[in-house]
């Protein structure tokens, strides 16, 4: 048995306990592992530090980095900021680490997750081994299915991120890290700062979103301010269905009787400011959604159930013609949709003039990475539109080139989309069928 299988055992056996010892599982080899599992291509940080670059001289760089990190003379550098549009137009930063805090980052996540794994709860889906997003896709579908939910609360946390509070954070870490080294770690890249056109900042609140330890960080501070909250509010003060999935900071809940939903919602903006969050009152929506959600609104005239978003998927009231069972229908969100052609309709016309099969390989990645998210059952419509508008985008901007007659033929198009470009089919099994696989109890 390994030293991190070890960490695991004991966190399982002890819920309570904490770990005083940990920084000696931060190895060399350790680190080595680390730097192969970054990305090859990614930004560098303010040291214009590469992945390549630095394996170059990787055995020596290694064992100096191993060296200063337990001998305490490691110091973390200021991340460099970036922004990166949003779909709503707005623009959101990134911090991107250089490449050694990268490295560490990434051990201390893999020495962290053995505790942490066994204390994070089962609705909490995002950025955690062998869960994905389409594990919480598919739980919030089965749970509106199959619990009495009537009532669905899409909550939305101001720039989540941006506001973590540093104080509570090594509060809540303390809970189960004891060992000074890796706590003075954290404080360090806490304390980094940004650096945006060579000026550094301060940062006293928050966590830069692009950093590897990041999401681990953010798991655990909403594991305590809002997970175990939710798990002791529904066993103590609810009275119906409460069901909630967790994505990171994007969550949604359903609620069997509209009155708790407000309660909750109303003591959640309380318990959210006691540790400096908030609510995004405009984002935050409470609807009637649910198998009777139709039928309760037609009475009261009140047209259609409204919708709610989560994930990139509109998630819609519906009925399956067959037996008119209710079902929830998801689609690509729209303006997802649109944001997706114009960036990709952007890139075939800059790239137009490159030889075809480069082009038409690129292409089919895009597509069947596309699929790979959204060709869920229900979604074919939006998936055979994404494709249709591909083509389309493909086609003119072969006839902008110069060598190529506007007059391109039909049947050379259509040799040329049956090549390259994917043929849109649904990828995903029903989720009821994936959850009792994946999580038989």
């Amino acid at each position: 048995m390994n030293g991190l299988d070890r960490i695991r055992e004991a966190a399982v056996r002890d819920k309570k306990l904490r770990f005083t010892n940990l920084m000696h599982h931060i190895t060399e080899e350790m680190l080595r592992d680390a730097y192969f599992a970054l990305k090859r291509n990614a930004a560098a940080g303010v040291d214009d530090m590469t992945w390549h670059e630095y394996g170059e001289h990787l055995e020596n760089r290694i064992t100096d980095l191993h060296g200063r990190v337990q001998s305490g003379r490691y110091r973390a550098k200021p991340s460099k900021r970036i922004w990166i549009p949003k779909p709503d137009g707005r623009q959101r930063p990134i911090g991107i680490a250089v490449l050694e805090d990268k490295i560490l980052e990434q051990a201390v996540v893999w020495v962290f997750n053995q505790i942490y794994e066994q204390d994070f709860l089962g609705f909490s889906y995002g950025f955690r081994p062998e869960r994905r997003q389409h594990n919480a896709l598919d739980a919030i579908w089965v749970g509106i299915k199959q619990r009495k939910v009537k009532w669905v609360l899409d909550a939305d946390i101001k720039s989540f991120f941006d506001t973590i509070n540093h104080a509570w954070l090594m509060k809540f870490l303390e809970r189960r890290i004891a060992d000074p080294r890796m706590l003075r770690l954290i404080r360090k890249w806490l304390r980094a700062g940004v650096s945006e056109d060579g000026e550094w900042s301060r940062t006293e609140v928050g966590t830069p979103q692009g950093s590897v330890i990041s999401p681990l960080l953010s798991n655990i501070y909403l594991h305590y301010v809002l997970d175990e909250w939710v798990q002791s509010w529904r066993k103590s003060k609810a009275h119906g269905d409460v069901i909630i999935v967790r994505y990171a900071d994007d969550f949604v809940m359903g609620f069997q009787h509209q009155y708790e939903a407000k309660r909750f919602l109303k003591e959640m903006e309380e318990r959210f400011a006691q540790y400096g969050l908030e609510i995004h009152g405009e984002k935050t929506r409470l609807i009637e959604f649910g198998r009777f959600a139709e039928a309760n609104r037609t009475e009261r005239g009140e047209g259609k159930p409204e919708t709610f978003d989560f994930l990139g998927f509109t998630h819609i009231c519906s009925r399956i013609p067959k037996g008119n069972h209710f079902t929830i229908h998801r689609k690509t969100i729209a303006k997802r949709l649109r944001a997706k052609l114009k960036e990709v309709r952007e890139e075939i016309m800059r790239r137009r003039h490159e030889p075809v099969p480069v082009l038409g390989k690129w292409l089919r990645s895009v597509v069947q990475g596309h699929f790979n998210y959204y060709a869920v059952p229900g979604n074919r419509p939006a998936i055979d539109a994404f494709r249709r508008e591909i083509n389309k985008a493909w086609l003119h901007a072969l006839r902008q080139r110069s060598q190529i007659s506007s007059s391109l033929p039909w049947d050379r198009i259509k040799r040329l989309i049956a090549t390259w470009i994917p043929t849109a089919r649904i990828l995903h099994p029903y989720p009821n069928h994936r959850l009792r696989v994946n999580y038989p109890r």
